[in-house]
């Protein structure tokens, strides 16, 4: 179980981090994939006019990259009402300080700098409550998010000793490797600092973006040997992206100045651009065609509400919650 709040389009970052490692996990393993709005809303509550927009910008790049959904679920968080009963239930039993010491929690509030509303706080719950409500026994991370998880562990343990059954596992991380890969600028790549390169740009796009990547500065003239390690985007970029042959050979050409930077960076795009080609190709076919993109988010979502109503079930007969029937 795994899952992307919908804040725009995504950019190389995403494909590199995350979802190359979906487009692998999903033939290993019964894979659930949520568009998370309801996520996206415990930070960007006062901006939702664009919402819609974003999730299909999600579901275009999702697909266009190659998440299948014959093989996989994929849905919208909020068309899964479940998930949200499941997210109430399951707060009844998480003490308060469980939460606020959450350092995913720490980090989002910092970043946020402003007063913490009560979505947010329940975030790390709602977040519980993704990967119950399908009961997933596996949830992608990078070494550096075990942390989301433990909450989620805790969670169990304690509603599983609660209520004296053995109805959810203890979600384990599936570790996977998450280059960190900067925008052009040498920054983090994102939205704000209008320096990432995005899967649904143009091929002229992509070569305008990394044009202004950031080179060796000590490389002055076309003629002067430069350090392929103080070429910190191109460089990295190159690592990311292409074959290790070509990797080589621009670096050896570029400290024996056999190659100038911009020449680097043109076979750079180039490379690039041949990889991105056809998640692009099928991105844009399927952009002309919205009304098969919903019905695939449609599916999806039904698919994943019949397995969150029998969580939902079994957990409320563990609570021996009211029923009519």
């Amino acid at each position: 179980m795994s899952g992307m709040r919908p804040t725009g389009r995504l950019h190389l970052g995403h494909y590199v981090g995350v979802l190359k490692n979906w487009i692998t996990l999903q033939h290993q393993y019964q894979s659930f994939f949520s568009i998370a709005d309801w996520h996206a809303l415990t930070t960007k509550y006062d901006e939702t006019q664009g919402l819609n927009g974003h999730i299909l910008d999600v579901a275009l790049d999702w697909l266009g990259a190659g998440v299948d959904p014959v093989v996989a679920t994929v849905f919208v968080q909020s068309q899964v009402p479940e998930v949200a009963e499941l997210h109430l239930l399951l707060s009844m039993l998480t003490p308060k300080k469980w939460v606020e010491t959450d350092p995913t929690l720490k980090d989002m509030v910092q970043m946020l700098h402003e007063d913490l509303n009560y979505g947010l706080l329940g975030y790390p719950i709602l977040q519980t409550a993704d990967i119950l409500s399908v009961k997933a026994h596996l949830v992608p991370v990078g070494k550096d998010q075990l942390a989301h998880l433990e909450i989620s562990r805790d969670i169990v343990t304690r509603f599983n000793h609660l209520y004296q059954v053995e109805l959810f596992p203890a979600p384990q991380p599936l570790l996977t490797e998450t280059p960190m890969l900067p925008g052009v600028d040498g920054r983090k790549m994102g939205k704000s600092y209008g320096n990432a390169i995005y899967l649904s740009d143009t091929e002229e796009e992509t070569w305008q973006k990394i044009k202004q990547g950031i080179t060796d500065p000590a490389r002055i003239k076309r003629t002067d040997p430069g350090n392929p390690l103080e070429c910190e985007v191109i460089y990295k970029y190159y690592e990311v992206f292409a074959p290790s042959d070509v990797q080589a050979l621009a670096a050896e050409e570029c400290r024996t100045a056999a190659r100038g930077c911009m020449d680097c960076k043109r076979i750079l795009a180039d490379v690039i651009n041949a990889q991105l080609r056809p998640m692009r190709e099928r991105r844009q076919a399927l952009a002309e065609d919205l009304g098969q993109v919903r019905q695939i988010l449609k599916d999806g979502s039904e698919k994943a509400r019949e397995e969150c109503r029998q969580t939902l079930q079994e957990v409320r007969s563990a609570m021996k919650l009211f029923s009519l029937d």
